[in-house]
Formats: structure tokens, sequence, C-alpha cells
């Protein structure tokens, strides 16, 4: 393991850059997906099987990181797939029917599910080696980097082409790649304490049937914090415009609320874990995240419902970090990709979701099951405490 404790402070710089490259580069993707749409003329349905690709390839690869990061090391792996993940960004506006489009958002949806496991093993050993609950701070990098994204991809949206826009999101991902990248494979990895040194770490680690349930009880909870973010991202907006009559400048700040919300409870989620506990801090969190959603999406007014957003993201805010850092912790590499496909399936599964309810009862009704899953977590934390206790 790392000796000086500067060594682990570059560590965690350099993985930090990473978690914010990521957020950056997805966040800039984002935001053209309406120009995307517009040059390949796709139809919505055929744009949303497109967008399919992203997922398919993030979810595939997620389950064969783990295998890549204990036989080649989390490190390496971060690189290279930050390498894949700039440059696959840039392929998009060169597609001319929904078809290519889905091949190439494959290939990008790859390099971002290869990413996030990688990351996160590196980040959970690091954890472990210092010995503080510091994962909320990466995922705030992760927050800020798609803030930062976003509203830089918002500012260039009317003097930049979607060619010109994503291939500077290449180049730039790739000189921090570069700076970074130079800087992580310097690093020895982190090498948690309850790893004796002789033993062989390319072998898979060997999980009883209690360490399995654990690792899928932590996946769990990711799942259900996760739906809550693709819920709001995709429906919160059209809830305002729709429902309370929000104009849709208003009604764009309604997911803006909602991400500013979780990434300040992640900056101050390290401070929360320490003085609390894990157990506290996701049951508090969750408790709160559905006192938030359900004033959020049953409100009366705007405001109101501004107001429930940003207290959901507050709530929401360090139930995935806690979640993957204890699924890794258990279970290595292995555990973080159980999590992490776990949690994105959440993602994936919240918007068509909530459109089906939507459609079967009101678009608010369906914005409640945001709240009933974060309180699903809080019931699975409450059950599962004592078991989960120790790693």
């Amino acid at each position: 393991m790392p000796g000086p404790r500067s060594d682990l402070a570059r560590l965690r710089v350099a993985l930090t850059a990473f978690f914010a490259l990521d957020g950056f580069v997805f966040a800039g993707w984002v935001v053209r997906i309406p120009a995307i749409k517009e040059q390949t003329g796709a139809s919505a349905s055929a744009l949303g099987l497109a967008l399919l690709g992203v997922s398919a390839g993030a979810v595939v690869t997620m389950t064969l990181t783990g295998r890549l990061c204990r036989r080649y090391g989390s490190h390496p792996v971060t690189v290279a797939c930050a390498v894949l993940l700039c440059l696959s960004i840039a392929l998009p506006p060169l597609t001319h029917s929904a078809l290519a489009l889905g091949a190439v958002l494959l290939v990008f949806g790859s390099a971002y599910g290869g990413i996030n496991v990688a990351f996160n093993s590196a980040a959970v050993d690091l954890v472990a080696v210092l010995r503080r609950p510091i994962m909320p701070s990466f995922h705030a990098a992760f927050s800020l980097g798609g803030m930062i994204g976003a509203g830089l991809g918002g500012l260039v949206a009317g003097s930049l082409s979607p060619t010109e826009h994503l291939l500077g999101l290449t180049v730039t991902g790739l000189v921090v790649t570069l700076v970074a990248g130079r800087a992580l494979l310097r690093c020895e990895p982190a090498v948690p304490p309850d790893r004796a040194p002789h033993r062989d770490d390319s072998a898979p680690r060997r999980l009883d049937g209690r360490t399995r349930r654990l690792v899928v009880t932590f996946g769990l909870i990711a799942l259900c914090t996760a739906y809550g973010e693709g819920a709001m991202a995709d429906w919160g907006a059209l809830h305002l415009e729709q429902d309370l009559d929000a104009s849709p400048g208003l009604a764009a700040a309604g997911y803006s609320c909602f991400a500013l919300a979780m990434t300040v409870g992640r900056l101050t989620g390290t401070t929360l874990l320490e003085r609390l506990g894990r157990t506290p801090t996701v049951v508090a969190g969750g408790s709160v995240a559905v006192a938030g959603m359900l004033l959020g999406s049953l409100a009366p007014s705007v405001w109101a419902a501004l107001f429930g957003f940003a207290i959901t993201g507050l709530g929401l805010a360090n139930l995935f970090p806690v979640a993957v850092e204890r699924a890794g912790a258990l279970g290595g590499p292995g555990g973080v990709a159980t999590a992490s496909t776990l949690g994105y399936s959440g993602m994936l599964l919240g918007p068509p979701a909530i459109g089906f309810m939507a459609d079967w009862f009101s678009l608010p009704a369906a914005l409640t099951s945001v709240a009933v899953l974060a309180a699903v977590a809080v019931l699975i934390t409450i059950v599962t405490r004592r078991a989960a206790a120790s790693p």
C-alpha cells in the first residue's frame, strides 16, 4: 500500500478528477440529445431505442469490469476507460440514423459503465486504507462535474454545433486524462488492511452466502436511490410545467435544485458519516427524501415543489455512495460491480416506470414512487443493520 500520507493525498486527488471528468462528459452529451435527434431524423421511439445503447453497454460492461480490475488493477482500467469515454463522446454527431447512433452509444455506454466500476473500486480501497468515510466526496465531484458540463453545454449550444461541442469535450477530457492518468498510474494501489500482502488479489474473492446477500442488499439500496435520480432527471421538469403551470425556464430549474442539493449533501457527507455513522445517515437521508418527494410531487404550488425537490436531493445524496462503499468493502471489485449494476438498473427503470404509472394514474401520483422506494431503502437498512455492521 502507499506509505507516505502525501501519496494517499495524490491518489485521492487523481480519483476525484476522474469522478468529475465522468460527470462532465456525460452531462455534455445529455444536453445535446435534442440536437442529435434532429440531426439523425429519429422519431421519439427510435431515439429511445438508440439511447438504450448507453444502458446496454453500461450494464454489460459493469459485470465484466470487476474481473478486469482484479486482473490488471483498478488504476489502469480507470485510465483506459477514460480514454475510451473521451473518444466515444465525439462519435454521436457523426451519425445520420438511429441505428448508427445506437451503435456508437453502445461503445460510449461501455466506457461509462467500465469507468464507474473501476474508479469506485479504487475509491473503496482508499476509503478502507484512510479509515475515513470519504466516499461521498468522490460522488460530489461527479455531481459538480455534471453541473458544470450541463451549464457549459447550455451556454455553447447556440454558438457551437454538436460536432464542435462534443469534439471539444473529447480534447478537454483527453487532456484531463493525460494529467490525472499519469498521477493515478504513478500511485501504488491502496491495499485495505484486511488483505494480506501475500494474497493473490488477481483471484476472485470467494464470498459466502451471507456476504453475497449483503452485497445484493447494498445494491438494492443503490437501486432505490438511482431510481429517484433517473425519475427526477426525466420527469421533474414535465411535472412542474404540466401539472403546476410553471414556465419552461422555471420548470428547468427543478432538476437544478435537486442536483445542487445533492451536491451539497455529498460535500457534507463525510462529516455526517463521521458524526452519525452509516446506518443513521442512510436512515435519516432516506426519511428526508421520503418527505421531500411527497412534497415535491403533491404540492399545489411551483415553489413548494421546488423546495421538495431540493429536500429530496439532500436526502438521497449519500445513500448511493454508502451502498457502493459497503458493497466494495465486502466483495471487492466484484461487489462494486454488483452494486453499480443494480444501481444503474434503477436509473434505467425509473423513467419508463414513471411513464407507465403516469398513464395509469397521474404524473404526481407516479412520482410518489420515488418516496416509496426511498422508504424501502430505509426499511432494508434497518432490517439488515446488524448483519451489515461488520465488513
